[in-house]
Order: structure tokens, then C-alpha cells, then sequence
């Protein structure tokens, strides 16, 4: 069945090219309920023959020549299927439920279906009840009142006369014909020679018995006054003797049709048969002369005889059909389908196993409404779906609209409550009805499941329809009379001035009575509701039984896995078709964590599957539905007469052929059920419908809009709800598009009536949208301001759905033909939009509805989808940005070795750029392919602009760093110039008296100890040389700070005073600055009055500027030359008078206060403390690099070593080997170091927490907060400093990575040292190999061997000359000597190095040009760190100038910050996300000060516009867990208290750090 319900290539309006695509074309018209499915040929040209005989004749002769019939009529069978062979090949190989969707379908179409069927393969006959399941029928009929009731039963159960017609021997007329004549003179009931694709021959009907009912309409004009069923035994009833058996016995009436009565004919002792039996004949001659007799002659008791031949075949059909009425009006024998089913001459198709055991359980489950009202049963067998659920999701919603000042206790208090309702529902359990269903979902196989469901549904409406039918009567009267209602008020409303008092009296009383009526109609319609018991109340009852068990805290009871399963069980059901509820219309609520934990599952079976979201909208009884089985050939969300509301969703797979084009796999329909007309709704109901509309709005990819009728009163119901919807869309930045389809139009060919139709609709629709607009203060004139509308392409407009007057109508064929040139539509449309994934769509729900609970929609929405893709884009910008800076750290090394070895004197930036160009056109084509390729390329595109300039950016930034850097080093080397000639000098000088020593001791005598003499003489040479440089001293920055302050501030007392009281150390992070101003008075009328303490917003500026000034200062300390002039006190003058100027410059808000002198000195200490450590390390390099005692103090050993191989008879090559080799190793070490910084950034980039975005790098950093060891106050500092200076911390946070990282075992690391090492080797004896080659083809000295050997080491190794005197080099002349002495002493150096740094804690930090930590800080550090203006929550964006808002994904409780109620020492616990959903609490801000409701916090300006922040309800654990655990230090921190007010709720103290950690989300 599942092939033929994919959605494929449709060959719906196209003739078969090919036999074999009969079935396709068949199946695909019928399913969408065509009649046009029989009208079955293959497509051919049609074909003009010449007679053989009649060639080479001419003229009249050749009229008479005629052709071989038999060999025509064998050509003609060879070529064309019967259609009815085509239908019955489909049903004999069809599965059982394909089957029953078929004869579902011809009943609709009103054709006949098979009632018993010859089994050409088994030759046995098949009744197949199965298969007739589910038709059900409509029809009026008069009881004995004389008064015309509605009927609507399942023909399975419907208990009818039977009219049986069947031949007798070959005739010459057609019985099928003539039935029709006497059904439905319009259609074809039963398919005859005369119908469309016909052929003579036909294989697989005969002996199968079709069968039909007449319904009546209750009017004058009907044929039969109740339902008559009709059947058809198809061929000759002699041959087919077992079916004739059993029409007979059932039959009120027997037609039989012979050629002619004979008495020798042997098929008379049939006739006779049925003579002698009571039921009454009718014996029908086709070929038999009438012999004047009239129409119809009565030959013996209710026996008659009926000629054809000769006669008119109207006149035949009337008198005919009112024998059979005169027969059936004598209490006539009935029948119903299990009847038929007691005869043994069959098989049955129901007696199959599967169907059996699918049957026994659907019957276990109705044992237990035996006897049962079905209004109550659904309150007592499945109560967790009742009361309990609708309070539940009344309180839920409550919990969104707290009042209270004391929110965060009021928020408690209801989820307190909540977790109640679940308890209660937990003590439920599984009722005994619901242990049988899952129980039987769990147990079946899947043949035995699908009977089952379908055995279910089959028995529930059973149980439910007397009681439905008897209130839908109800409902439908009380409706009727309500609309009546409805037009005498407006007609009232109408009148004209003169009648208005009396008017107004009748005008009261109609709207009081209207008013009633509307109440009764609802009192009827929660009847409805009660009495309606269907399969999806059970798996509403499954997802309750869910919910209620994932509440219990930390899921105990999911872990043992008794209720685990069930998701799974949906998630089934909704693979194989099955609509599942997305919203229930009756709670008004969406079953969220149920609703997620199915598609969790629907999506680990599928696979994150891409789906087309199809919404679909329309007012109750409108054809929505209809529309959707016509489209799909499915039978959506609830069977008719169901009063069920919500949502209802539905899979509908893509054919794989068609899933190139479509690019998705699956339609997700989204079907709503039960949206009300306006003038029957009351205000409640119109909320409910307003909201299901806005959340199946923003769900689809596409909505439908289904309009009925063509009154444009009648077309306001859906479109105000419609226009709302997707006007909220449009704020939300969410683009579905839309299709109006325009049903029952009476005429869709007449163009002009349609172009008037358009603009109507057009009217209306603009009309609605300025009526929205004022509701949702939207600035929209029209439609199309609020979605891309074209009202002459997204308008389509259906023909009426029946051709005739029902219950006997067939559906239109225009209508289906319509509907499928709107899914062709919605292909077309839907091949071209970027759908979502199942679990975006799973998201997009949770998204919508969480808004939707909130009273401010598109305030509350929190796109997480859009939020997602953002994040994601944020890690590639990260991978981008770190492989331009990677790059420009390779570039650097490159350009300070060229600079070190004297090779480039300036930098210029365009050499830069080129050097940067490789890598910036790589990470340009991967930006590019990202956007143009990723999934969600729809999504990203709105920020591919701006993170192209960023990208473009940090490029020129680290660019012009790279410049400045450069040109610092080369400006250093041109200070050091002289003082190197001199180094180099010296170095020469020592070289020769080391030379010297050693050779004058070798001559005296080889006993001495050398390393004695040596060490006594040194000392002296280094004096010697020394004796006229400058001395470096060391440095005392704190007697400097103190000296400049107090010589600043005139008051050192003051200054040494506050140092030694060492508050300024945590100034940063200080709870209150109130004790650093001096408050100014305010005029109140004539009275001055002081504030008694800060307020939040002058607090937090006061924090704000102390991170400023800390950020200035570190700028400006980075700034000075330090590290090539050394320390200077001028410096620490310079940060005193900015951070003087900077304090000066503050503007408190209302020039409330001044900071006293306290707060100057105390941020001067701190921020010349800080600068000060920073200081020592630079005048350190400084010294280490200019100081000749230290320089020649780290050379000695060096020098030792020309000294003892001189001493030992070395020869110059040696020599000069050996020095060589000293040098490279400096080199290579300092290689090594450079690596290894850019290796250690890679390497901690890769993995947690430095692998994902800004977020998730916070999130990190929290869980490293909670679970810290040592020191409670010393760890709640560090929250502190996390909270006031997040920047800092960050910082701070990843110094401490690297340290540990470079502490832990990191065999990766060792390897990729040595590894490094041993390259340079290999280039070193490379360059040096080469190096001998040329000069000896140029015929060089050794000293040109140097000079090539360094240059080509310039890029890799920097400056790794050596300057020795010529003496040293005269005498090196063989360089294979030179060479081999180079290779075993760079043995020795390599194997020492690699020993020396076999792992990455044996590294010392200060050999680092530019340590890890540095790096990574600069490449994460450059974001957003602004904080909430109400808690102080970081902004989580990557970059610095973001235009969106500023967003937090953990805000915090207000307490946290030091917000109390005022005039009060009481704590204000709540949480922004909290009070932005309130109603009634606010706050001051602004010049002059004003109060705004924090529900629309961003109206106060300034820094509170620049954020958005969500209204929340989550757990938030994390922070409650913060505030429990620290709740001591909390209070000392800012002197107030948790009490009265500001009371801690209790659930916040069963939070543990574990589920503060686990409420992070960090993934595994």
C-alpha cells in the first residue's frame, strides 16, 4: 500500500503511454477520489485500415468489401485492457488495507465495490468484509411521523433490502446499464460496455458480484423512500452457481435477465427455482418481442415479467423501478454484511490470523466500556488526559502571567503546584484499558498492529455514534437557530434613526436571546466533546501517562525505563501514517515534552529527514479536509462527526524519483481541527483559535487558507484570524507563504467572475490587515505589507466538490482536477523553499509555543532555529578568523627571522597583504561555499555581509598589529645597533683570549686542571670589557606608585594609608561603591534631600568605568617601550594622570554624585598594581637583553667549550663546526618555542572548551566556577570577578587552560617537538650540502660558505651567523671536513634538545616570543562584553560591533547584582526573564526619570534598547543553585538579606551543584 500512497510523479490527467502504467494512473485518480480512475486506454494514434478485399477497387463497389473480423477483433483484444480487469488485478494482488482503501474510495466515488469476488488464482470465492469497513453512508428517510430523519451509518452494519440482478445464459442488453438507469440515471454506478476504454473481452469479473446503495435525499424526487442495497453478479449466474446461491437467500427482490423464455432452454429450471421462491421476481427478456404487453406484466404473486426489445429503455427504467418500490414497500426481507459472512460456501477475508488477533485485542479493549456511557468513560478510563491536564495547562499558563512584586516566590508556588497535578497524574497509573492498548502496540507484529488500530477505530465509532449522531442533530439545529439569531441582531443594528428607541429595546432583547443561544450551542458542543472517543484520545492518554513521568525530578522513573517506551510506540504510528496530535484543541495546549520525545524518535528511525511544513487553515465543516484526502489520498487527523480540536500532524513520504527535484523527503501536514465561525465564538474560543491559527502560521513552510462559499461575510471568519497570524510572522522575521484556496464556486470558468472574486478577496484581506495592524501596532496598509502575496497567483479557486445533489452526487471530477493543480502548485513553490529537518521543525514548535504562552507573542518568540544557525556560523567565523590569525603568526616568525639577521631594514604592509593573500582567498572561498551551500543558506544569508567585513577586517587589523610589531623589533635593533658592534666585538675578543689561554696552557703542561684557569681569568675578561657600560639596576615600581600618587594626590599619608589597607585590591569587584561618593542634594519643592545609598544604574556605570579604565591602562602598558628602553617612573605618571582624566570625564546620571578622593587613589593602586607586574616581566627581557654582565654570563659556557677544544688540539674546521652548531641550537630552539605556541593554540582549540563559540566557551567557564575546590570565599571571589569583570576572568580562565594543558601528559606534543627538531636537522645539512656545492663552483672562501649557508637558513632558523676573526677562517679550506664536524656535533645538539624538551611542562615561558595563552586570549577575547542593565549576564555575542541586540543565554537573579525592594535591607531575587512577562512590575530610568513596565523594557532607551531578553520559565537552575550556596557571602558581599520579600523560595534549595552544572546543556 505504502507505493502507492508516496508521493510520486503524478500521471493523474494523462492517458498511459504503456499497458503497464495502467495501475499507476489508476490508483493515483482513485485515491484522489476521481471517478475518472475507470475511464482507463493507453494513449494511441487512432488508426485508419484499408480493406484487403476492398483493394484495388474503386468507387461504390468498395463500400461493401469488408475485413476479417476475427483477425480485427484478435488485434483489438491484443491491444486494450478491460478497466475493469485493470481494477480487479489491482485488488486480487493488493494487501488488506490497500484493498479497504480502494473500495473506501469507489464507494466515494459512487461506484460499485465487490460484495464477493472469484479468486482466479485459488478459485475459491472471497467475500471481503474487510474491505467495507469503512464505508459509511449519509442518507434521509421518513419515519412513521411522516418526518424526515438524517441517517449515517457504516454499511457494514446498515441493515438494508437487497435487490439482486444477475443473467442467465448471453444477452444482448447490458445489466449494468440498466441498473444505473435505475440508481442514478447520471453515473455510472456499475461499469458497463459503453463506458469510456470498454472492450469487449474481459478476464477478471466474471462471477464477481458488485454491490451498491440507493440513498435518499428525503425529497419528492427520490426513487426509494429508505437505503437500498443493489448487487450485480457479473457474467453468467448458471456457471457462477455459488454466488447466485447466496444472492438469493439474502435478496428482498430478484431481477433475473434472459434472451427469451424456452422451455428446452436447460438454464429454465433456474428460473423455476426462483418462481417457486417467496421473494419476489422480476424476470427481465432482452431479446423477446413484448406482444403488446405493457411495460411491465405481473404473471403470478409479487412475479413479473419485463421485455426490452422494442421499448423505450426510460420508460422500461421507471415502470421497473416502481415494481421493485411495490415490492420492498411489504416489510421486505433485509440484510447486512455479516450476514453474508455466515455462509460457508466462502472464504471471508476477516478469518486471516493477523486480522483475527488484531481484531481480539481491539475487542480486549472494548471489554472495558461495556456498558459504559460514552459521555463519562473518557473522564474515568483515561483520566490523566481530563481535569487534571486542563489544569495543569491552565496553571501553565498562569505561570506566565505572574502579578506579584515577589514574582520568583509566586513562579515557585504555581510550579510547586504544577509538579502536584503531575503527581496526581502519576498516581493514575495505567488504567486497565490503557495497559491492554500499549500493551497490544507492544506485543503484535505489524500486520496484527495495523488490524488492530483499524479494528479500534472501527469499534470506537461504533460505541460513540448513537450518542453522537443524536447531539450532532442537536448541535446542528442550535446552530441554525444561532445564525438566525445572528441576522435578525445585524439587521437591528441596520435600522434606521427613526425606529432607534424601539430599535434598541428589540435590539436588547435579540442580543440577550442571542447570547443564550451562543451559551446553549457551546453547552452542546462540550457534550460533543465529551461523548467523542476515538483512537487519538488513547495516544493523548499515552502522552499524559509520558509527561506525567518525565516531570518526576531528576526522570527516576524514565531510568528504569517504564515508560521510556512509550514515545517509541507514536513514533510508529506516525512513520506508518498515522496523524498524531500536535496541539489538543481541548486543553488548548501543546503536550510539548511529548510532542518532542516523538519526533526524538521519528527522527532516530528516519534520520534527521529534510520536510516541507503544509499548513492548513480553515473554519470548522469548510473541506479542509476533504481537500487534503483528495491531494494525498489519505484520510486526515478525525473522521467526521468528531468534534476534536487542535492540531493534528502527518507524514507523507517523497517517492525517491521525486526526491531530486524536491529536495526534501517527506510533507509534514500540519491539519488543524475545529477553528470556529466568529458569530458562534466567544471570546475564549476566538483566543484559542487565534492562537492555533499564529502557531500552525509560523510551523509551515506554506499555509493553505481554505475559504467556503462565496459570501464575503462568510469569508471573515478565517481571514481576520488569518491576517493576524502572519503579521506576527512578519515581526518574527518568519516568511511562509500562502495560498488561499476558494471552495464550492459555482462557475471557475467564467474569468471575469473571478477577477471579481480576487479583488473582493483583496479587499478584505487589506481591509483585515489595518484592523490587525492597530491590535499588533504594525505599521501595514495591505496584504502584501505582511507577506509576498499575488492575488492572481496565490487565489486558487475549486469547483463545487459534487456533481449533482448528494447523497447520490459523485465528487466533481473538476474538483480533483483542481485540487491536483494545486499540489502541482505547492511543488513547484516547494522544490524552490528551504525546508526544515525533523528536528528544526521539533524546535520550531517548542519555539512557537513557549512564545505563544506568553501574552506578548512576538516579544516572547525566541527564534532557537535562527539562533542555532548563528551559532554554528559563529564556529566557522571562529575557524576563519583563526587561520587568518595562524597564518599571520607564520608570517611573523618568517619576518622577524629576516629582521633578526639583518636581512630587512622595513616592512612594508602591502608586503604583508601579499604574504596574507594564500590564506585570505582560501578562507574568502570557504566563506563563500559555506553560504552558498550550507542547508540553511536561506537563513544565513541575512549576516553574510556583515561577517564578510568582519572577516575583512580582523584581516587589516592583524595586518597593521603584525606592522607595528615589526617595526617595534626593527626600531629595537637599530637602538641595539651599537651596542651589538660592541657584543660582536667582544665576543671576538673573548674568542681570542680563550684561543690564546688554551694554547699556552697546552704548551706548559696537559696535568693542570684547565676549568680552575679558566674560571680564575674570566671574571677578569668580563670585567675588563665591561668596565665602561652603564649598570641596568633593578627596579622598584611600589615606592614609584606611591611617590607619584601621593606627589599627585599632595597627600602621601592618605596613599600609604590606603595601600596598606588593601581594599583598592578588590575595587573591581566591590558589591557598593557608595562609600567612594559623596551624594549631592535634590530639590524636592524647597526642601534639599540626600539619597542614602546608589542606585543599580550608578552602580553598574561606576563598575563600567573601572573596566574601562583597567582596559585603557593595560592598552597603554602594552604600548610603552619597555622591553627596548627599559622601565621608566614616567610611565606610572602617564596611567596616573589617564586614569585622573578618565574619572574626571565620568557624568554620573543626574549629577547625583562625585567621587571622593578615596575612590581616585584606590583605582590608581590598583590599576598601577596591575601594570606594575607587567612592568617587571618587560624591564626583565629588557635587562636579559641589554645588561653585557648577564649576556656574558649565559656565553661562558660557550666560550669554555672553544677554550678546551683549542686546549685539546682541535683543528680551525672543528672550531669554527662547533660554533656554528652553538648558534643553530639557540635557533632551533627558539624554532621549537614558536612552534609550540601555535601547536599548543591548535591543539586547545580543537577540543573543549575552546572548540565551539562564545557561548559555549561561557558555559565552560561556569562549570569550572561550580566546581571548584578549596576556599568557600576565596571561590565565591572568583564568581565575583566572573560577575563585575567578566573580561578579566575570561582571561584569567584561559591562562589557567594553558597551564594545566601544558602541565598534563601530552604524548602528541613530545612527538611533534622531536619531529619538529629533527626537521630543521634536515634542513640544516641540506643548506649546508648546498651551500658547499656552490661555493665550490665558484670558488669561494669559507667565510662566502657562511654567508650562503645563513642566508638560505634566513626564513626558517633567523640569524644564525657566527663572527670569528680571520684567523679562525683561513685555515678552513676543506668543507667535506667543515661538513662532517657540522653533522656529528648537530647530532649531539639535537639529541640534547630533544631530551631537554621531551615534554611540554620542561618549556619555560619567557623563551616564548609570544605565549599561547596570549595568542588565544587575543582570538577569543575580541567579543561583546556588554551586561544585562538589570542582572549583569554577559552578552554571548562572537564580535566586538555586532548590530543584532545583545543577547544572554544565562541571565541572573537580580540579587546577585545587589537589587533590593526599596527602602528596605530585603534581597530582590527575581530574574529579568521573569519580570519581563509580567503585568504590573516596572522600573525607573532615564533623564529625567520615568517608569517603565518591564514587559517592554526596551521603551526606556538607551542601553536597555540595545538587548533583548526573552521571557523564560525554564529551571535557571544554575544560578538558584549560586545563590543558595553562597548565600552567606551574598549578604556580607552587599549588606542585605534574604528575608521577607526577597525569602529564598524552597525549590531553589534542592538544587544541587551537579544540576547546576547538568542545566548548562554542555555537550558530552
Amino acid at each position: 500500500m505504502a507505493q502507492f500512497l508516496d508521493l510520486t510523479p503524478s500521471l493523474q490527467y494523462k492517458e498511459a503511454n504503456k499497458e503497464k502504467d495502467l495501475v499507476h494512473t489508476f490508483m493515483q485518480r482513485l485515491l484522489t477520489t476521481d471517478y475518472k480512475a475507470r475511464h482507463l486506454s493507453v494513449k494511441s494514434e487512432p488508426r485508419i485500415t484499408k480493406s484487403q478485399q476492398a483493394a484495388g477497387k474503386a468507387g461504390f463497389d468498395a463500400l461493401f468489401e469488408k475485413k476479417d473480423q476475427h483477425a480485427e477483433q484478435k488485434q483489438r483484444t491484443q491491444s486494450q485492457s478491460h478497466p475493469m480487469d485493470v481494477q480487479m488485478a489491482v485488488f486480487l494482488c493488493a494487501d488488506p488495507f490497500l484493498q479497504q482503501t480502494m473500495v473506501t474510495k469507489l464507494s466515494q466515488c459512487q461506484y460499485a465495490v465487490p460484495l464477493l469476488v472469484a479468486n482466479p488464482f485459488t478459485g475459491q470465492i472471497e467475500f471481503p468484509l474487510w474491505t467495507m469497513r469503512q464505508i459509511s453512508k449519509s442518507w434521509k428517510t421518513m419515519d412513521t411521523s411522516g418526518e424526515f430523519t438524517s441517517k449515517t451509518l457504516p454499511m457494514h452494519k446498515a441493515q438494508t433490502p437487497m435487490v439482486a440482478f444477475f443473467r442467465i445464459g448471453s444477452i444482448s442488453s447490458s445489466k449494468s446499464q440498466l441498473m444505473n438507469r435505475l440508481i442514478n440515471e447520471k453515473h455510472d454506478t456499475f461499469f458497463h460496455r459503453d463506458c469510456p476504454g470498454s472492450s469487449r473481452e474481459r478476464l477478471l469479473m466474471d462471477g464477481v458480484v458488485e454491490i451498491a446503495w440507493y440513498l435518499p435525499s428525503g425529497k419528492s424526487t427520490d426513487h426509494f423512500s429508505d437505503c437500498v442495497a443493489f448487487c450485480n453478479l457479473h457474467g453468467d449466474s448458471s456457471i457462477n452457481e455459488t454466488q447466485r446461491k447466496i444472492l438469493t437467500e439474502m435478496s428482498s427482490v430478484n431481477v433475473a435477465l434472459l434472451p427469451q423464455l424456452d422451455r428446452n432452454d436447460n438454464n429454465m429450471v433456474i428460473v423455476k427455482e426462483l418462481w417457486k421462491s417467496s421473494t419476489p421476481l422480476i424476470v427481465i427478456l432482452t431479446d423477446e418481442d413484448d406482444k403488446g404487453e405493457d411495460d411491465v406484466c405481473e404473471i403470478g404473486e409479487r412475479k413479473y415479467r419485463v421485455s426490452l426489445k422494442g421499448r423505450n429503455q426510460s420508460d422500461v427504467s421507471v415502470a421497473l423501478r416502481e415494481v421493485i418500490k411495490n415490492c420492498l414497500s411489504e416489510r421486505p426481507v433485509t440484510f447486512t454484511m455479516e450476514n453474508i459472512a455466515e455462509h460457508s460456501e466462502m472464504k471471508v477475508d476477516e478469518d486471516n490470523e493477523d486480522c483475527q488477533r488484531g481484531k481480539e485485542a481491539a475487542q480486549e479493549i472494548m471489554r472495558f466500556l461495556k456498558r459504559k456511557d460514552p459521555s463519562t468513560v473518557k473522564e474515568k478510563l483515561l483520566p490523566c488526559q481530563g481535569k487534571l491536564w486542563h489544569d495543569w495547562s491552565q496553571k501553565n499558563k498562569d505561570l506566565r502571567r505572574l502579578k506579584s512584586e515577589t514574582v520568583e516566590l509566586e513562579k515557585s508556588k504555581k510550579e510547586e503546584e504544577l509538579r502536584e497535578i503531575r503527581k496526581k497524574q502519576r498516581a493514575c497509573v495505567f488504567s486497565d484499558i490503557m495497559v491492554s492498548f500499549v500493551g497490544s502496540l507492544r506485543s503484535l507484529s505489524d500486520s496484527e498492529k495495523q488490524y488492530f488500530l483499524k479494528w479500534t477505530t472501527i469499534l470506537l465509532d461504533d460505541f460513540t455514534s448513537d450518542t453522537l449522531s443524536a447531539l450532532l442533530q442537536k448541535y446542528d439545529q442550535k446552530w441554525n437557530e444561532v445564525l438566525d439569531l445572528k441576522k435578525k441582531h445585524d439587521n437591528l443594528e441596520k435600522n434606521n434613526h427613526e425606529l432607534a428607541m424601539l430599535s434598541l429595546s428589540k435590539e436588547h432583547d435579540n442580543s440577550d436571546k442571542l447570547k443564550t443561544e451562543q451559551s446553549n450551542l457551546e453547552k452542546i458542543s462540550n457534550k460533543l466533546n465529551a461523548a467523542t472517543f476515538g483512537l487519538e484520545h488513547i495516544v493523548r492518554e499515552m502522552g499524559q501517562i509520558f509527561e506525567a513521568s518525565a516531570s518526576a525530578r531528576k526522570y527516576e522513573i524514565m531510568k528504569d525505563g517504564t515508560f521510556s517506551y512509550i514515545p517509541n510506540l507514536a513514533a510508529e504510528l506516525m512513520i506508518s501514517g498515522h496523524p498524531m496530535e500536535l496541539m489538543d484543541g481541548d486543553a488548548a495546549h501543546v503536550p510539548l515534552v511529548w510532542v518532542s520525545a516523538v519526533l526524538d524518535k521519528v527522527i532516530r528511525k528516519l534520520g534527521d529527514q529534510r520536510v516541507f511544513v503544509l499548513s492548513v487553515l480553515g473554519i470548522q465543516s469548510s473541506g479542509k479536509s476533504t481537500m487534503l484526502n483528495a491531494m494525498f489520498g489519505l484520510q486526515f487527523a478525525v473522521s467526521a462527526g468528531r468534534c476534536t480540536r487542535g492540531a493534528f500532524m502527518q507524514l507523507v513520504k517523497v517517492s525517491d524519483e521525486m526526491k531530486g527535484e524536491l529536495k526534501f523527503d517527506y510533507i509534514l501536514v500540519v491539519d488543524t481541527e475545529g477553528l470556529r465561525a466568529l458569530e458562534l465564538a466567544g471570546k475564549d474560543t476566538l483566543h484559542h483559535d487565534n492562537e492555533l491559527a499564529t502557531f500552525v502560521a509560523g510551523l509551515g513552510n506554506m499555509t493553505l487558507i481554505n475559504i467556503f462559499g462565496e459570501n464575503p461575510s462568510e469569508m471573515q471568519d478565517i481571514l481576520q484570524i488569518v491576517v493576524q497570524a502572519f503579521m506576527r510572522m512578519k515581526k518574527l522575521r518568519l516568511n511562509p507563504s500562502c495560498v488561499f484556496v476558494h471552495q464550492n464556486v459555482t462557475d471557475v470558468a467564467a474569468g471575469e467572475k473571478m477577477m471579481e472574486g480576487r479583488r473582493r478577496l483583496q479587499e478584505k484581506l487589506d481591509e483585515m490587515t489595518k484592523l490587525a495592524a492597530k491590535d499588533e501596532v504594525y505599521d501595514a496598509e495591505c496584504f502584501s505589507d505582511i507577506i509576498a502575496f499575488n492575488v492572481q497567483k496565490d487565489v486558487k479557486y475549486f469547483s463545487q466538490l459534487w456533481e449533482g445533489s448528494p447523497p447520490m452526487a459523485p465528487p466533481n471530477p473538476c474538483y480533483s482536477e483542481n485540487v491536483q493543480e494545486l499540489k502541482r502548485d505547492i511543488f513547484s513553490r516547494a522544490s524552490k523553499t528551504n525546508c526544515m529537518k525533523l528536528s528544526q521543525f521539533q524546535q520550531r514548535v517548542k519555539d512557537l509555543w513557549e512564545a505563544l504562552l506568553n501574552e506578548n507573542f512576538v516579544f516572547s518568540f525566541r527564534n532557537t532555529l535562527e539562533i542555532s544557525v548563528y551559532r554554528k556560523l559563529e564556529e566557522e567565523y571562529e575557524k576563519w578568523t583563526w587561520s587568518l590569525r595562524s597564518a599571520m603568526l607564520s608570517i611573523e616568525d618568517k619576518m622577524l627571522n629576516r629582521i633578526s639577521s639583518g636581512k630587512v631594514e622595513a616592512v612594508e604592509k602591502q608586503e604583508l597583504m601579499r604574504e596574507m593573500s594564500e590564506t585570505l582567498q582560501k578562507v574568502q572561498i570557504s566563506f563563500k561555499k559555506y553560504f552558498e551551500e550550507d542547508s540553511e543558506k536561506e537563513t544565513l544569508i541575512q549576516w553574510k555581509s556583515r561577517f564578510e567585513k568582519q572577516i575583512q577586517h580582523l584581516h587589516d587589523d592583524l595586518v597593521d598589529e603584525a606592522k607595528r610589531k615589526l617595526d617595534d623589533n626593527i626600531k629595537q635593533k637599530s637602538i641595539r645597533k651599537n651596542l651589538d658592534e660592541q657584543l660582536k666585538n667582544h665576543e671576538n675578543t673573548l674568542f681570542e683570549k680563550s684561543k690564546e689561554l688554551a694554547l699556552k696552557l697546552k704548551e706548559r703542561s696537559k696535568n693542570r686542571d684547565p676549568k680552575a684557569k679558566f674560571d680564575l681569568v674570566w671574571g677578569k675578561w668580563v670585567t675588563e670589557l665591561t668596565k665602561d657600560v652603564p649598570e641596568i639596576k633593578d627596579i622598584n615600581i611600589s615606592n614609584d606608585v606611591i611617590n607619584i600618587l601621593g606627589e599627585g594626590f599632595s597627600e602621601y599619608g592618605r596613599v600609604f594609608d590606603q595601600k596598606k589597607r588593601a581594599e583598592y585590591i578588590n575595587i573591581h569587584i566591590a558589591a557598593d561603591y557608595y562609600s567612594y561618593v559623596s551624594m549631592k542634594s535634590k530639590k524636592v519643592g524647597p526642601v534639599s534631600l540626600w539619597e542614602k545609598s546608589l542606585k543599580p544604574e550608578d552602580q553598574t556605570s561606576i563598575r563600567e568605568l573601572i573596566s574601562k579604565v583597567i582596559q585603557q591602562t593595560t592598552e597603554k602598558v602594552e604600548s610603552f617601550p619597555v622591553s627596548v628602553q627599559g622601565y621608566s617612573s614616567g610611565y606610572i605618571q602617564q596611567i596616573a594622570r589617564d586614569v585622573k582624566q578618565l574619572v574626571q570625564e565620568f557624568k554620573p546620571r543626574h549629577d547625583s554624585f562625585e567621587f571622593k578622593k578615596e575612590f581616585f587613589v584606590d583605582l590608581s593602586l590598583y590599576v598601577c598594581e596591575q601594570a606594575g607586574k607587567r612592568f617587571v616581566e618587560l624591564h626583565r627581557k629588557y635587562r636579559e637583553a641589554n645588561d653585557p654582565l648577564l649576556y656574558f654570563e649565559k656565553k661562558k659556557a660557550e666560550y669554555f667549550k672553544v677554550f678546551m677544544n683549542y686546549y685539546q688540539g682541535a683543528t680551525s674546521a672543528a672550531v669554527l663546526g662547533d660554533r656554528i652548531c652553538v648558534k643553530l641550537k639557540e635557533t632551533i630552539l627558539q624554532c621549537v618555542y614558536n612552534m609550540t605556541a601555535k601547536f599548543i593554540c591548535d591543539q586547545m582549540r580543537g577540543k573543549p572548551p575552546f572548540n565551539g563559540n562564545r557561548g559555549d566557551l561561557e558555559k565552560h567557564i561556569l562549570k569550572t566556577l561550580a566546581e571548584q575546590e578549596g576556599d568557600k570565599e576565596e571561590k565565591f571571589n572568583n564568581f565575583l570577578t566572573y560577575m563585575n569583570q567578566p573580561k578579566i576572568h575570561f582571561e584569567n580562565f584561559i591562562r589557567d587552560s594553558v597551564r594545566q594543558y601544558m602541565a598534563a601528559e601530552n604524548p602528541q606534543a613530545a612527538s611533534v617537538i622531536k619531529e619538529h627538531i629533527d626537521h630543521k636537522l634536515r634542513i640544516i645539512i641540506s643548506a649546508a650540502e648546498a651551500a658547499k656545492d656552490e661555493v665550490k663552483s665558484i670558488k669561494g672562501d669559507v667565510n662566502k660558505w657562511l654567508e650562503i649557508f645563513s642566508n638560505s637558513l634566513v626564513d626558517e632558523l633567523g640569524d644564525t651567523r657566527v663572527h670569528l676573526s680571520d684567523d679562525v677562517t683561513k685555515d678552513v679550506t676543506d668543507y667535506d671536513v667543515l661538513i662532517d664536524v657540522i653533522k656529528k656535533e648537530l647530532l649531539v645538539v639535537v639529541e640534547e634538545l630533544k631530551v631537554n624538551i621531551c615534554k611540554l611542562s620542561d618549556l619555560r615561558e619567557e623563551m616564548f616570543r609570544e605565549k599561547p595563552e596570549e595568542i588565544l586570549i587575543k582570538h577569543f577575547c575580541r567579543c561583546c562584553w556588554k551586561q544585562c542593565p538589570f542582572c549583569g549576564a554577559i552578552c554571548t555575542n562572537s564580535q566586538e560591533n555586532h548590530t543584532e541586540k545583545h543577547q544572554a543565554e544565562f541571565h541572573r537573579s537580580g540579587g546577585m547584582k545587589g537589587r533590593n525592594f526599596k527602602d528596605t535591607t530585603e534581597f530582590s531575587i527575581n530574574f529579568c526573564t521573569t519580570k519581563v512577562a509580567t503585568d504590573e512590575l516596572g522600573f525607573f530610568a532615564g533623564i529625567p526619570e520615568k517608569w517603565y513596565p518591564y514587559k517592554e523594557f526596551w521603551t526606556a532607551g538607551g542601553e536597555y534598547a540595545e538587548w533583548s531578553i526573552s521571557p523564560d520559565f525554564s529551571s535557571l537552575a544554575y544560578w538558584k543553585w549560586f545563590v543558595c550556596e553562597f548565600k552567606e557571602y551574598l549578604e556580607k558581599h552587599h549588606k542585605l538579606y534574604f528575608r521577607g520579600k526577597g525569602e529564598i523560595p524552597s525549590e531553589w534549595k534542592t538544587q544541587i551543584q551537579s544540576d547546576a552544572v547538568a542545566s548548562l546543556g554542555i555537550d558530552k
